[in-house]
């Protein structure tokens, strides 16, 4: 392996430099002497920063660049968290990892305090200033909490948390796992139950994208987490029947107990006032069906017409027929 090369692509953020080096030094680890490369790449995502991600496309904004500079043969592998990566693939690349997940949930982040304690979610202020770029946060958050006041946070986690010590949030909420990745647990308030904020579909796991053909597939296979794999393809199948032209409250999340896949799916809209929840269990092996399955349930009790009211003019497809 000494003349080998692997070009990674990744953004340049602190957190996906992280999982980008993790992923390098695990290579590394298996091919002794094998030389890894990181082609740092700015995506549509990282440039804009003062709009909602909801408006401006959503999922897909930060991995279309990198995406294009494989298909460039500028990059051999692209090391991605999967809650960003699309459930649709440009021809020739695929999703061929799925890394061991971290800690799936969301973290609650409050500012410092003198004394040291620092209030829980339960006891927020009434009319507290939450930041979070998220829909599917706020949705869940308001529906508990109604009195809350969302604002857009976006910026890496560095910008994130600094914008809160400013003083310009009195909490924030991000991916537990990637505070925990960077060092900063010790600024967690509080990890909220998946009962308080249901997690966004494949948060917490590193998803590696390659080409199709050639043996850079079998190179990283050994990365792949089948545990993982089978609960992040499991909500991604969720994901895909329901996802459409918009952001919007959709999250999912799925975990094996024993032998047994138990897979939990929300969608909601964006006020949060209404709030559909469906669980199915099932076997492992049956992943990507239950993922199918769990949508058409939560199709069938309204969840097609809350998506619709949030697409609105966007029209959006569901399994192929625009939605009316």
């Amino acid at each position: 392996m000494t003349n080998r090369k692997i070009i990674i692509g990744t953004r340049a953020s602190k957190l996906a430099l992280w999982q980008a080096e993790w992923v390098k030094s695990e290579l590394q680890r298996l091919y002794p002497g094998i030389g890894v490369e990181l082609n740092k790449i700015k995506t549509t995502g990282d440039k804009i920063l003062d709009v909602p991600l909801a408006k401006v496309g959503g999922k897909g904004l930060f991995v279309k660049e990198i995406e294009e500079a494989m298909l460039r043969s500028e990059a051999d592998i692209a090391v991605h968290s999967m809650k960003d990566v699309p459930t649709e693939f440009p021809e020739g690349l695929h999703l061929a990892v799925i890394c061991k997940r971290e800690d799936p949930r969301d973290a609650f982040i409050t500012r410092r305090k003198a004394e040291g304690e620092r209030n829980k979610f339960k006891d927020l202020k009434q009319g507290a200033v939450i930041g979070t770029s998220s829909l599917r946060r706020s949705c869940q958050l308001l529906h508990i909490r109604p009195d809350l006041k969302i604002e857009q946070l976006r910026g890496n986690l560095d910008t994130r948390i600094r914008k809160l010590d400013e003083g310009q949030f009195d909490a924030i909420i991000l991916a537990a796992a990637g505070v925990k990745r960077l060092g900063w647990s010790d600024r967690i308030t509080e990890i909220l139950s998946i009962e308080t904020s249901l997690p966004a579909i494949g948060q917490g796991a590193i998803g590696i994208e390659c080409r199709t053909g050639g043996d850079i597939n079998d190179l990283i296979a050994p990365l792949n987490d089948p545990e993982t794999s089978v609960c992040v393809r499991a909500e991604r199948a969720f994901l895909k029947k329901l996802e459409g032209g918009c952001q919007v409250p959709i999250a999912a999340y799925a975990r094996l107990e024993g032998k047994v896949l138990v897979m939990e799916g929300l969608v909601g809209n964006l006020t949060g006032d209404i709030i559909i929840k469906e669980k199915i269990e099932g076997a492992p092996s049956d992943a990507e069906p239950l993922g199918l399955a769990l949508a058409e349930r939560m199709l069938a009790r309204g969840a097609k017409k809350i998506l619709n009211e949030v697409y609105g003019k966007c029209a959006p497809k569901i399994n192929g027929d625009i939605a009316s």
